[in-house]
């Protein structure tokens, strides 16, 4: 690994941070990712088309759209092949998203019946998911009423009968559960619909493709409800509802003389500890020779300890092996979801400890320490000696940390939010917002979320993209991986709103910023939090919507995944187009090898949602497609 010899590489990224690693991976002769994207090439046109089955033993089977053959062994067509893998990559990202919401549902269900050491420090947010429920409060306590949350939550998933999702049922209008079930797209139990889907996608069972594709639109209700709410409801009773914090981003957050821990993945069971007992045991650090322990974060475990803990900001996906190589991380710990197998491999050129946490997220060469509920303080203080003992390791002559960083503003929950537009209409608080939009100050909104994929300069579609947005007066709230990209280059501070944001826009935000006590305006783009939390989009626009009385297909809003990569990604796009978005993507999917699926998911659909999807690789062009989307909602409305 170590003397692997890297060739030219065309450009990769726009992080001055992150092409200082590269460079500095090339000297050592360390493998990244560039390189391995690099040995790919040329990648296979089938699968970039979507063409390709591999979905029982006869196979692989290749559709040529160009000419012979034109169907599998068995007779399914390029429009068949297509929309069976769009489902089964849906699936994946459901799966995903639920499995999450699950673990912080068992987490929960210990540490209300006291056998976890995890205080529930969301007590508004118990009440508030209780109401949703139809669960009494008055005079339960926080413990009992999340017992109960409990109870709700694992009906869904024992569920036997036809009937929707409690949690589904509990959180969107009647509009869209009437809408959703002329469709036949309602879900039941998530593991059954999950199920049922991987069997309807095997080899001989389902053959229509527009059956499929809503199937496809029903899993993405999986996802947002059973994974995206769940989880973010789940998780907000337990570590507290987010509120605004200041923190900073990028490589150059890492320490030189601090023991240097790095959280990455996705769940906060595991990364809220680690904070914790960092926090706990710095002394001992500091008798090691330290001059303490500084946690950051990559990711979405980042992103979750950024919310509520101010933790920093490491890096997105494609930087997570760039943070090994400055050299000076002592220790990285994942749980699940999103980290490269090959971490194991560049921690082993230099000192750094790779820790891995759940029986499901195993790496080759990693230390594992299974965390569990009940074992959190124990393992979490494993964890830190491990990383304060490799501090004595560090190799000063391998040790190269960026300067860069930027200030970074997170926290902006629904609640967030709400309050501070609160203090401009205590009585009304979504009536500032609804009027700015109608005057036109606010062109609209659009909610940027995803990933980084290697296909595309890290970051440079991101910040191109909402460059535009903003200059245009256009609200920008963004999640997950391209959280960080924005927090990167200032996106989240005050300061970048009057860099960034168009003159109107200014204006409305430095107005609630001042009047929120910040004494300056908001930053231009709203830190809503993970991958999981974008379920506090769609809590938002159902507001927004409730308010002004119409759908959320109606209202002028888009989203977009600029740079995305992971089946999650797809999962919730999909769930986005059901609530009627329209939703970008950056990165071309694998269905245009079926014209089929291609018009329905980029026009057709929007006759049974209101939404679809607008597929564009130039970040300009794409923001154009979106505000003249926007622009279009503008007019229907009569604003």
């Amino acid at each position: 690994m170590c003397e692997f010899h890297q060739g030219s590489h065309s450009h990769q990224t726009i992080d001055p941070a992150a092409a200082e690693m590269i460079e500095k991976a090339n000297r050592e002769n360390v493998e990244t990712t560039w390189d391995r994207f690099e040995q790919q090439k040329p990648q296979c046109g089938f699968g970039d088309l979507g063409v390709c089955c591999r979905n029982c033993l006869q196979g692989p089977c290749r559709i040529n759209p160009f000419g012979e053959p034109k169907e599998g062994i068995c007779g399914a067509d390029a429009d068949l092949i297509v929309a069976r893998n769009l489902l089964r990559t849906i699936v994946g990202g459901a799966a995903s998203h639920v499995d999450h919401s699950y673990m912080a549902l068992h987490c929960l269900k210990e540490a209300a019946e006291g056998k976890a050491p995890y205080a529930l420090k969301g007590a508004d947010k118990i009440k508030s998911v209780a109401a949703k429920l139809g669960i009494a409060t008055q005079g339960k306590s926080d413990n009992a009423l999340a017992q109960e949350i409990v109870r709700a939550a694992l009906a869904d998933f024992s569920s036997y009968s036809d009937e929707p999702m409690g949690w589904l049922k509990a959180t969107v209008s009647p509009g869209l559960l009437e809408a959703w079930s002329k469709l036949g797209i309602l879900p039941k139990n998530p593991d059954r619909e999950i199920r049922t889907a991987m069997h309807q996608t095997s080899m001989g069972v389902d053959g229509s493709p527009i059956n499929l594709l809503l199937s496809s639109l029903k899993m993405g209700l999986v996802d947002g409800y059973a994974g995206l709410q769940m989880g973010t409801d789940i998780q907000d009773i337990l570590f507290g509802i987010p509120y605004p914090v200041k923190t900073e981003a990028n490589l150059g957050v890492l320490s030189h003389d601090k023991v240097n821990v790095v959280v990455h993945g996705h769940m906060p069971e595991v990364s809220e500890k680690i904070v914790e007992w960092a926090r706990k045991l710095e002394g001992e650090a500091i008798k090691a020779g330290a001059a303490g322990i500084n946690v950051a974060g990559i990711c979405c475990s980042g992103n979750e300890v950024l919310m509520r803990q101010g933790v920093p900001l490491a890096g997105n996906y494609l930087s997570q092996e760039l943070a090994i190589i400055t050299g000076a991380v002592e220790l990285i710990v994942v749980d699940v979801q999103c980290f490269m197998p090959s971490l194991t491999k560049v921690a082993a050129c230099y000192h750094t400890k790779v820790v891995t946490t759940t029986p499901i997220g195993q790496l080759p060469d990693a230390e594992y320490i299974p965390f569990t509920p009940e074992n959190a303080d124990v393992k979490a203080q494993e964890t830190i000696r491990m990383a304060i003992a490799a501090y004595a390791k560090r190799d000063a002559a391998k040790v190269q940390i960026p300067t860069h960083k930027s200030e970074a503003w997170g926290g902006f929950s629904v609640e967030t939010i709400v309050q501070a537009l609160s203090k401009l209409d205590a009585a009304n608080p979504l009536k500032p917002l609804i009027d700015n939009i109608v005057a036109g100050n606010v062109l609209g909104a659009v909610g940027v979320v995803g990933c980084n994929n290697v296909k595309a300069v890290q970051d440079q579609q991101t910040v191109e993209m909402v460059k535009d947005l903003l200059a245009n007066n256009v609200l920008v709230v963004a999640t997950g991986c391209t959280a960080h990209a924005l927090a990167k280059y200032g996106f989240l501070t005050p300061a970048g709103a009057k860099k960034y944001a168009g003159e109107k826009l200014l204006a409305v935000l430095t107005a609630v910023g001042e009047a929120a006590g910040l004494g300056g305006p908001l930053p231009p783009v709203l830190h809503m939090g993970s991958c999981v939390d974008n379920s506090r989009i769609g809590d938002l626009l159902g507001a927004l919507a409730g308010y002004l009385g119409v759908a959320i297909k109606d209202l002028p809003v888009a989203a977009s995944a600029p740079e995305l990569q992971h089946e999650k990604a797809v999962s919730i796009g999909t769930w986005a187009v059901a609530l009627g978005v329209l939703t970008h993507v950056g990165v071309v999917p694998p269905v245009l090898g079926s014209p089929l699926v291609t018009k329905v998911l980029t026009g057709d659909l929007e006759g049974l949602t209101g939404g679809k999807f607008l597929v564009e690789t130039d970040p300009h062009l794409a923001a154009e497609g979106m505000m003249a989307h926007i622009r279009a909602k503008r007019k229907a409305l009569g604003i």
